[in-house]
């Protein structure tokens, strides 16, 4: 079982996951300044921080070390000259096209900018960068959860406003949008906008591009040790215990639920002593309809499938459009653990009736739901 580690950044700092819990840079308020500069309004693009221009040194100066400056001097020329022609020849095309307050947001943005380019943010020992996350994934993901699946979310109430909290949901829809949408509805529902760390599948490690996007959203192996490493610092985990075997199942057993494997999730909230949420998504199994398997093509890709669906392969890249189902995801109240001791984890009997009482409390909030669903897609 892989363990916990620390994972290169680059020229990114790389902070405790404790420190790493506070408002993004890049959460400055986007309203228009007020204050005056001979008469006229200062705007909020001149008032970007300037980029360290350099100074007395002892002695001369190594290659090295002015790398770092001259990024940063050319990321303020970028920035600078975007600022200008925005607060200048492009200012009254921009207010008219965004709307007032466009200036607050342009700031932020060149900040943003600047700061990715010289290395100025910060991730923690997971390779999660909050900044990047919020300004940007979120950002991409928001639009498919409100306008295209029309998320409702229920019982968000029932994750606690602060330490460590397991979430466990069936899994479903061939690809693992319900975990993508699943953070977005947390993050932007609950009240401290608290983020999702995730358990994921070797697969999405192995995958180029995939594994080092899937770093900085925050997710990591799915291990006991890795778990109760994030629980025990405070975070919000997530977990689908089905893993493949959910998402890949047939569209004939739709919200049927696999097997929850070991109860190695349980294990690890015993351990650390936090609460488990269960959670119910229903929507996602229809986005994909599974009528087969291509189990052949999928042994010599070395995937757990290749799905078929009734747009897929046949429409070809259009077929990889998902379905516009509407979306309802149920936080239930939560179990707790810190009614046994911490070597409990150890028994496998409690483990078991833990992981059933789970497995059962998502099945049955699933029933219920479809039963008052009046439609798929409205």
């Amino acid at each position: 079982m892989s363990t916990a580690r620390e994972y290169p950044m680059g020229d990114a700092k790389v902070i405790p996951i404790d420190s790493a819990r506070g408002g993004s840079a890049a959460q400055s308020s986007g309203e228009e300044t007020g204050g005056r500069t001979g008469g006229r309004r200062q705007s909020p693009l001149s008032a970007l921080p300037s980029p360290p221009r350099g100074g007395s040194r002892r002695g001369p100066a190594s290659p090295a070390e002015e790398a770092p400056d001259r990024t940063a001097v050319v990321a303020g020329r970028i920035a600078d000259s975007v600022g200008q022609a925005l607060a200048g020849p492009l200012g009254g095309v921009a207010q008219r096209l965004l709307g007032r307050g466009w200036e607050g947001r342009a700031a932020n943005g060149l900040s943003f900018l600047r700061r990715r380019i010289t290395g100025d943010y910060e991730v923690d020992e997971f390779g999660f960068d909050r900044e990047l996350t919020e300004e940007v994934f979120l950002s991409l993901l928001r639009p498919l959860a409100e306008k295209y699946f029309r998320v409702e979310v229920r019982g968000v109430e029932n994750i606690p406003a602060e330490g460590g909290v397991l979430i466990v949901a069936n899994h479903s829809g061939v690809v693992p949008l319900d975990a993508l949408m699943t953070h977005v509805a947390i993050h932007d529902h609950h009240p401290a906008h608290r983020h999702l760390r995730m358990l994921a599948a070797d697969l999405v490690f192995v995958l180029p591009g995939v594994n080092e996007l899937a770093r900085k959203a925050g997710h990591t192996l799915a291990c006991n040790e890795d778990a109760q490493r994030l629980l025990e610092r405070g975070e919000v985990v997530g977990v689908w215990p089905e893993g493949f075997k959910g998402i890949g199942k047939p569209f004939g057993e739709r919200y049927k639920l696999q097997r929850f494997g070991r109860g190695g999730f349980v294990a690890s909230a015993l351990r650390a002593q936090v609460p488990i949420v269960p959670c119910s998504i229903v929507g996602a199994e229809e986005t994909y309809p599974m009528i087969g398997n291509a189990k052949t093509l999928a042994r010599l890709l070395g995937l757990p499938y290749v799905p078929i669906t009734p747009t897929f392969p046949w429409l070809g890249p259009l077929g990889a459009v998902p379905l516009p189902t509407k979306w309802t995801i149920q936080f239930g109240a939560p179990i707790a653990t810190d009614t046994h001791p911490p070597e409990s984890a150890d028994d496998p009997m409690l483990v078991f009736n833990l992981t059933d009482e789970v497995r059962e409390t998502i099945q049955h909030t699933l029933y219920r739901l479809l039963v008052q669903r009046r439609s798929v897609f409205f």
